[in-house]
C-alpha cells in the first residue's frame, strides 16, 4: 500500500531534520574537544616558567609572548562556549520539532493503517 503523498513528505522533512540535528550535535562536540585541548594547553602553559612559548602558525613553530598566547586561546574558549550554548538551544529546538513530528507522523500513518 502506498503512502500519500502529504505523509512521503511530512516523512522527508523529518529525516531531513534528523539529519541537521546529527551535524549540530557534532558541531558542538567537535566545539567542546577544542575547548578540552584549549584548556589542556592553557595548563601546560601554566606550568612553563619561560615567558616565551611556542605556537604552530601554518607549518612552522613561531615563539610568541606566553600572557598573549594565554589570553588569546581565553578568548578562543569564551567565544567557543558562546557557540556551544547556542548549538544547544538549537539542538533542543530540534529535538522538541522531530519529537512533535513523530507523534504527527504515527498519527497520520496510522489513520491510514499504515503502521
Amino acid at each position: 500500500m502506498d503512502m500519500p503523498a502529504n505523509i512521503q513528505n511530512q516523512l522527508m522533512q523529518f529525516q531531513q531534520l534528523q539529519q541537521q540535528l546529527q551535524t549540530i550535535v557534532m558541531q558542538k562536540q567537535q566545539l567542546e574537544a577544542q575547548i578540552k585541548e584549549m584548556e589542556k594547553a592553557m595548563e601546560e602553559m601554566e606550568k612553563s616558567e619561560d615567558s616565551t612559548v611556542y605556537k604552530m602558525a601554518g607549518g612552522i613553530l613561531v615563539s610568541r609572548n606566553k600572557e598573549d598566547v594565554k589570553e588569546e586561546l581565553s578568548e578562543k574558549v569564551e567565544t567557543y562556549k558562546v557557540r556551544i550554548t547556542t548549538f544547544a538551544k538549537q539542538e533542543e529546538k530540534m529535538q522538541k520539532r522531530l519529537t512533535d513530528m513523530q507523534e504527527s507522523l504515527q498519527k497520520a500513518l496510522q489513520g491510514t493503517n499504515i503502521a
